[in-house]
C-alpha cells in the first residue's frame, strides 16, 4: 500500500498559484490606477525648462 500511495501522490500535480498570482496582480493595477487618477498635469510655461517645471508641478501633488 505505501508505494500505491506514493505513486498516487507523485502523479498529483503541485498546486499551481497563478490564478492567485493574476488576482493579486489585477488587485495591484486597481490599486495604482486609482492612486493614479488623482494627478493633475502641470500647466507649463512657455519657454521654460520643461523638466524641471514637471518635477516642480508634481512635487506640489505629493502629498495627496
Amino acid at each position: 500500500m505505501p508505494q500505491e500511495t506514493q505513486a498516487a501522490s507523485a502523479a498529483r500535480p503541485e498546486k499551481e498559484t497563478s490564478r492567485l498570482e493574476a488576482f493579486s496582480d489585477g488587485m495591484f493595477a486597481i490599486a495604482i490606477t486609482l492612486l493614479a487618477l488623482e494627478l493633475k498635469v502641470p500647466h507649463f510655461e512657455a519657454g521654460g525648462n520643461v523638466t524641471y517645471q514637471l518635477i516642480a508641478g508634481s512635487d506640489g501633488q505629493w502629498p495627496s
